[in-house]
C-alpha cells in the first residue's frame, strides 16, 4: 500500500487508474504503467498552471486532447483538475481520435465515472476544425506522444481554433526524415548533407529538424515558445516538450527563417505541412 501511495497522487481516483489499466484490479503497477503515469503527471505539472490561469481569467477553461488514443491524459486531467470545479462550471475536456473503437470506449468510461464535462469525437483533423461538435475557439490544445504527423495535425487544429496555449510531446517523427532520405542525392554538393548521410543520422536529424520547424511555425503565428524535457531520458526517448503561449509576437522573422530552413535542407515540399498564415 505504501508503494501505491507513493506513486499515485493523493487526489487521484484509484478506480480511474484501474479502468485505464494503469493499476491492476488489486492496485499494483508494473514498470511500464509506472513510466506512463510518471510522464502524464509530469505533463500535468506543466498544464495545471495554464488551466488555473485561464479559469481565473475567464471563469471556465476548454481543453482539447488531439490524437487522444485511449485518453489517459484527458481522463487524468479531468480527475485531477476539472472534477474539483464547482457545480455548473462550463469547463470542458474534448478528446479527438480517429479510431472509432477507442472513442466508443472513452465515451462509455466517462459516462460510467460521471465525468459529465468530457466529450469524445471520432473525427479527422480537417473535420475537427469545422465540426459543430467542438467550439469555434479553445483555450488549450494538448497532444501526448501523437505519432509522426499527428503532432502537426494538433498544431494545425490549435492554430485554426486560436488556442491560447499549446502543449505537445511529439513522437515517431518520420516524415521529414523520409524527405531528407529521398532528396539526399540531389543535395550532394551541399556539405550539410553529411549531417544526415548515414541512415541513423537521417532518422535522428529528421526528428530534430521536425521539432525546430514546429517551433518556428508557432513563432510565425505569434506564439512564445519554450522547449524542454518532459521526464528523464531513462524513462522515454520521445521526451521533448513544446509549450507555446499566444502573445501576438512579431511574425516576419520566424516565418523567413522557417522558409530558409526548408529551402536549405531540401524540404520545400513540406511547406504546406508547416504552413504560415498570411
Amino acid at each position: 500500500m505504501s508503494e501505491k501511495s507513493y506513486e499515485v497522487r493523493p487526489n487521484q481516483s484509484i478506480e480511474l487508474l484501474k479502468e485505464l489499466h494503469i493499476l491492476t484490479r488489486d492496485g499494483k503497477m508494473n514498470q511500464d504503467s509506472r513510466r506512463k503515469l510518471k510522464q502524464v503527471y509530469h505533463l500535468f505539472q506543466f498544464i495545471e498552471p495554464l488551466l488555473e490561469e485561464v479559469h481565473r481569467e475567464k471563469g471556465h477553461v476548454s481543453l482539447v486532447d488531439h490524437g487522444a488514443g485511449k485518453s489517459y491524459l484527458g481522463f487524468i486531467l479531468y480527475d485531477l483538475f476539472y472534477k474539483g470545479l464547482p457545480p455548473g462550471d462550463s469547463s470542458h475536456v474534448y478528446g479527438i481520435e480517429t479510431r472509432a473503437d477507442l472513442v466508443d470506449k472513452s465515451v462509455e468510461l466517462a459516462a460510467r465515472l460521471g465525468f459529465d464535462g468530457m466529450s469524445f469525437v471520432n473525427l479527422s483533423v480537417a473535420e475537427s476544425i469545422v465540426s459543430e461538435q467542438l467550439p469555434s475557439t479553445v483555450d488549450i490544445v494538448t497532444a501526448l506522444h501523437a505519432c509522426n504527423t499527428a503532432t502537426d495535425d494538433a498544431i494545425r487544429f490549435a492554430l485554426q481554433k486560436q488556442a491560447g496555449h499549446i502543449v505537445v510531446v511529439p513522437c515517431c517523427q518520420a516524415e521529414v526524415a523520409g524527405v531528407l532520405r529521398r532528396n539526399k542525392g540531389k543535395s550532394l554538393a551541399n556539405a550539410l548533407t553529411e549531417i544526415w548521410r548515414h541512415p541513423l543520422h537521417t532518422r535522428e536529424f529528421g526528428s530534430q529538424v521536425t521539432n525546430v520547424l514546429r517551433c518556428l511555425q508557432l513563432e510565425a503565428h505569434g506564439y512564445q515558445v519554450s522547449v524542454t524535457e518532459l521526464v528523464g531520458w531513462e524513462h522515454s526517448m520521445k521526451n521533448e516538450l513544446i509549450v507555446a503561449q499566444y502573445k501576438n509576437l512579431p511574425r516576419r522573422r520566424p516565418a523567413e527563417r522557417l522558409a530558409e530552413v526548408l529551402g536549405t535542407l531540401g524540404l520545400d515540399e513540406l511547406r504546406e505541412r508547416f504552413f504560415v498564415s498570411t
